[in-house]
């Protein structure tokens, strides 16, 4: 298959005639700033910028601090909204009351479940997406949990990984009581193959068929390619792209192959895709997305198609535990991202989902993000507010290439059900090594921050408490970024450790404040000695602690560091940290026992602490 760039014509663009003096005016500017935070030399030419400030995904798609024409002369016109490729918009326009703001419903207590699923329906929600079987609501439940809800005017979109018959089964016998047909909308939402990634063992291909005769009979649509399967083990924007594809492809096949003809199989398919607090990279996904699912019904055999429907849900790995409040500003950012991507519907997450089952303000916080962004900030109004953007543009380009390669790479494997049982090598190892380890290694240096739990965590707060999901639930299976961060919260350390501050408030704040939140994000507290002039003062402060860390400016290190690190050793301290860099011009590294700087592994330093602190 085909480049796909190559998929419409190139765009025409202003020659990049642009402004060379305005260009070199910005390297400038930016070179200054550069060279002032010690990222450049002053001999460095100012262009340098270019490479200092371009940032690179786990996809290895290079971002550039700044687009311009010359970015995107070399690849495909988008189209407009409602035609294909679809990067635009699946529509032609947004409907007037914006994207569809669908709430998740999981509460195994029934009464709960219909008391939540009105709140929601009569304060914003136009649609709702049930969780049904085992971690969520019982599948004999669904008629009581619906029994106040218009099934034919809400959309109702079923989740039912290990019973995903009994689940369409059991809703289509509640249209049949009320003797309605289902709202446009409505889906069956069985994902067989995602659902075997996650434990079960429903047989693809008799499930697939039955959903699908059950969804012409009923109205719905039938399957649902859950790309959140894959992120929420890891795995990077393209690599979740190319393995809805592959999902995607391989429900085609089975539909086709039971007698349907390619565009009435694709009418049956909604795509999930999980939408991150990462702006930009989620805007173009989604377009992305879009543009990927037409090349695929395009080769087979249906241009005619209409657009991908997309079903956005803010991401569960970047939910945290401790902070959750942070939350409602990730979940923002995230359902405005999906939002401009061109999302079909929006799911927030309650800012309490890493805790426990969300209470009613909780859900509220949630519901209200999308209802904000539509009816106050007016973001629905245009449809791809995005396009034209030179980088997003350029990114869309970048991640539909991306994703195209990794849909190749599964479908060169046999399939994405072989790729997925593969012993070694398959999708799931390339998840691992080339997203999950890299990401988690960044996150443990801090080059990846976490609010609330790398970054200015908050040993003193108190987590809201929560009613525990019940076994199964999808919630307990994911593996949150910030969790061995959020370990070694859960088990705080007893003894705090000593900050030896050296000189003035002004000399030692800085340094202080850097080493008192490293060592809070893991679960340590600390104790610390105030303005001092000499090691004497310093070891009236001094209560006995095995770890100390000294905190000060250089030259301060340079005039006693060295003798109030002696001295703290032969006051009892153990393990000698250095707040900075060791070396001849503060303290020198024979002296000391470990250091705490920028781009150090933070959890391999708390670790050690951690450790010393238990001796």
């Amino acid at each position: 298959m085909e480049h796909l760039s190559l998929l419409a014509g190139r765009q025409e663009h202003p020659s990049a005639g642009e402004d060379r003096a305005d260009r070199e005016l910005w390297e400038k500017a930016a070179a200054d700033v550069l060279r002032k935070a010690g990222r450049m030399k002053a001999e460095d030419p100012d262009a340098l910028v270019w490479e200092k400030l371009t940032r690179t995904t786990l996809d290895g798609i290079a971002v550039a601090p700044l687009a311009t024409p010359e970015t995107v002369q070399d690849i495909a016109a988008p189209g407009e909204p409602g035609t294909a490729p679809y990067t635009r918009g699946s529509a032609v326009s947004r409907p007037e009351e914006g994207w569809d703001i669908r709430a998740h419903l999981a509460d195994p207590d029934a009464v709960q479940s219909a008391a939540d699923a009105i709140t929601d329906l009569e304060n914003g929600v136009t649609s709702l997406w049930l969780t049904l079987g085992r971690g969520g609501i019982a599948i004999s439940d669904l008629a009581r949990v619906l029994d106040k809800v218009y099934v034919d005017l809400a959309p109702v979109v079923l989740e039912s990984p290990f019973d995903p018959v009994d689940a369409a089964e059991a809703f289509g016998a509640v249209l049949e009581d009320r003797g309605v047909r289902s709202a446009p909308g409505t889906s069956l939402g069985g994902d067989p193959i995602g659902a075997a990634v996650r434990g079960s063992s429903a047989p693809v291909e008799e499930t697939v068929v039955r959903l699908a005769e059950l969804a012409q009979q009923h109205g719905t649509s039938a399957l649902v390619v859950d790309g959140t399967v894959v992120h929420d083990a890891g795995a990077t924007d393209a690599q979740e792209l190319g393995y809805s594809l592959a999902v995607g492809a391989e429900y085609l096949r089975l539909l086709t192959g039971s007698g349907l003809d390619v565009a009435t199989a694709a009418a049956l398919i909604e795509f999930r895709y999980a939408a991150t607090d990462e702006q930009f990279t989620t805007i173009a996904k989604f377009r992305a997305a879009r543009r990927l699912w037409h090349r695929v019904l395009e080769l087979s055999g249906a241009p005619e198609a209409t657009g991908q429907v997309q079903h956005a849900v803010t991401s569960r790995p970047m939910t945290a535990k401790y902070d959750p409040w942070v939350n409602m500003l990730r979940g923002t950012v995230a359902a405005f991202a999906a939002g401009v991507g061109g999302a079909t519907s929006v799911t927030v997450l309650p800012f309490d989902f890493a805790i426990g089952l969300p209470d009613p303000f909780a859900r509220r916080i949630a519901r209200n993000t999308s209802s904000l962004l539509v009816h106050e900030s007016h973001v629905a109004k245009v449809t791809d507010p995005a396009g034209g953007s030179y980088a997003v543009e350029r990114l869309t380009d970048d991640l539909a290439v991306c994703g195209w390669a990794q849909f190749q790479r599964i479908e060169s494997e046999g399939g994405v059900r072989a790729s997925l049982a593969a012993e070694s090598g398959g999708l799931l190892d390339r998840v691992r090594e080339q997203a999950k380890e890299p990401r988690q290694r960044q996150i443990a240096t801090r080059r990846r921050p976490l609010t609330g739990i790398s970054e200015f965590p908050n040993l003193e707060e108190q987590l809201p408490e929560r009613r525990p999901y019940p076994e199964g639930a999808a919630a307990l299976e994911v593996e949150r970024y910030g969790k061995a961060f959020e370990q070694l919260r859960d088990d705080p350390a007893t003894t705090p450790v000593f900050l030896a501050t050296m000189g003035t408030v002004a000399q030692h704040t800085a340094r202080a404040t850097f080493a008192s939140n490293l060592f809070a994000a893991g679960g340590v507290d600390t104790v610390a000695a105030g303005a001092t002039g000499n090691p004497a003062d310093v070891l009236e402060e001094y209560d006995g602690q095995p770890v100390v860390c000294l905190a000060g400016a250089d030259q301060t290190y340079a005039d006693w560091g060295k003798s109030l690190a002696k001295a703290l050793r032969e006051a009892g301290a153990a393990y000698v940290i250095l707040a900075g860099k060791p070396g001849d011009k503060t303290v020198k590294p024979e002296l000391l026992d470990d250091h705490c700087a920028m781009g150090i592994d933070a959890l391999a330093f708390l670790g050690r602490v951690r450790e010393e602190l238990t001796r």
